[in-house]
């Protein structure tokens, strides 16, 4: 790595870091631009779509983004492709300049071979350069069709199962299938693990509810939101840590007519320090307008997230009657806000999946992707962020000149072992 990268690198991680008070956002997000691939888009023989979580590779300079095809179209999957950010627009037709797709791998079930159609729902995924290894969350299932239990899978970049991670067993789902009956236990359907974050420093894995468990509190609606769980995992040994509360927000459009569809939910979140990450909440009804905005029914809001000082509900079968402290969420963007340059709203798809991108013109990178439900409605859609910070500059220049040391002593001695 050069030193210049060195720096780079310390800019972003002096931008994040925990040096300010407790709950304090040192950070703003301004928009780059997108681009946009449709429906039906073919790669190597696979339906291009359902892309619900999405990591930076940075050794590459490539993405994995996973989709959520339950094998139903084609076989459960991975892509690696690539983003050239500096061919982005601002623009409500911008095309797919820049996204190309490079290759797709089978995710392999345990044991070999791939998944059997509806016999997973792949959500979430992070790459870990120290084992070259991928980290991926399966949403399973409360329906008709039946009950699957909600996983955390690491496999190989080749898509081979290496290992299971230890969820509890209170997020299986037991019960009626709506898990609104007294007594039910585990997820609700399509509202489990969409999320997967790791942290820093690489020791902790993550993964959260879209919404409550059965047993913790109701799903979101346009009246009352949701306690959602986020879970914690060892890497070293696979066993679950400290379990936080995360409060979903009310659905944030009403649905029209009133009784459609209408839901909102955490899809992903990213690590930026401690027990911190950037979450999305994407909220969808059917029918909903906004007026002066297009008329996708999402509306995508990004929170700074902080456990640092939330109740560890691990021991906890359910919180009712607990007193619990949940995270804090502090909002940093509603995208909803967001102007192409001929002034018309960005129109927003289903937005599921964040990570950190390369870093561009001396400032780090946030990318987002639609999970496009392989609609001939929605797009598969990546948004480019950029960060700012917002620094504390006596306290964090000495940081940074702390980390830029640590990253050069890094360097010398990588060289000294090739």
């Amino acid at each position: 790595m050069k030193m210049q990268q060195v720096i780079n690198a310390c800019v972003l991680a002096a931008s994040l870091v925990a040096t300010a008070p407790a709950f304090a956002v040192d950070f703003s997000l301004t928009y780059l631009g997108q681009q946009i691939v449709p429906t039906a888009t073919i790669f190597s023989a696979t339906n291009v779509g359902g892309l619900s979580g999405i990591d930076y590779v940075a050794a590459s300079g490539r993405y994995v983004a996973i989709s959520d095809d339950r094998s139903g179209i084609n076989a459960a999957r991975y892509y690696d492709l690539s983003l050239d950010l500096t061919q982005f627009q601002r623009s409500a037709t911008p095309g797919m300049a820049g996204v190309s797709f490079n290759a797709v791998t089978t995710i392999q079930k345990p044991g070999g071979g791939a998944f059997a159609v509806n016999t997973v729902d792949p959500e979430g995924i992070r790459y870990n350069a120290a084992t070259d290894s991928l980290y991926w969350s399966n949403e399973g299932q409360r329906a008709a069709a039946g009950f699957q239990n909600p996983t955390v899978r690491e496999m190989k970049v080749d898509g081979t199962h290496v290992r299971d991670f230890s969820v509890p067993t209170r997020y299986n789902p037991l019960g009626s299938i709506p898990g609104l009956v007294a007594g039910d236990r585990g997820i609700y359907n399509n509202l489990a693990f969409e999320t997967m974050a790791l942290s820093t420093d690489g020791k902790t894995l993550y993964t959260a509810t879209e919404n409550a468990l059965s047993q913790d509190s109701l799903p979101s609606t346009v009246a009352n939101g949701s306690s959602a769980r986020i879970l914690s995992f060892d890497v070293a040994t696979g066993l679950s840590k400290a379990e936080y509360v995360y409060n979903v927000a009310p659905v944030v459009l009403a649905p029209n007519p009133a009784t459609a569809f209408a839901t909102n939910g955490l899809t992903d979140m990213v690590a930026i320090g401690e027990r911190q990450f950037i979450a999305i909440e994407r909220s969808f009804a059917v029918g909903a307008i906004t007026p002066g905005t297009p008329v996708t029914g999402n509306t995508i809001r990004l929170f700074h997230v902080d456990a640092r000082n939330a109740t560890d509900v691990s021991g906890m079968d359910s919180i009712v009657g607990q007193t619990v402290q949940a995270v804090v969420k502090t909002q940093l963007l509603d995208l909803s806000d967001l102007k192409n340059d001929d002034g018309s709203t960005l129109a927003l798809d289903n937005i599921e999946g964040i990570t950190f991108g390369p870093m561009l013109n001396g400032k780090a990178t946030l990318i987002l992707v639609s999970d496009n439900n392989f609609s001939a409605t929605q797009f598969t859609q990546f948004v480019a962020l950029q960060v700012n910070p917002v620094p504390e500059p006596e306290t964090w220049a000495l940081l940074l000149v702390g980390l830029a040391l640590t990253g050069g002593i890094a360097q010398r001695q990588a060289a000294r072992r090739t």
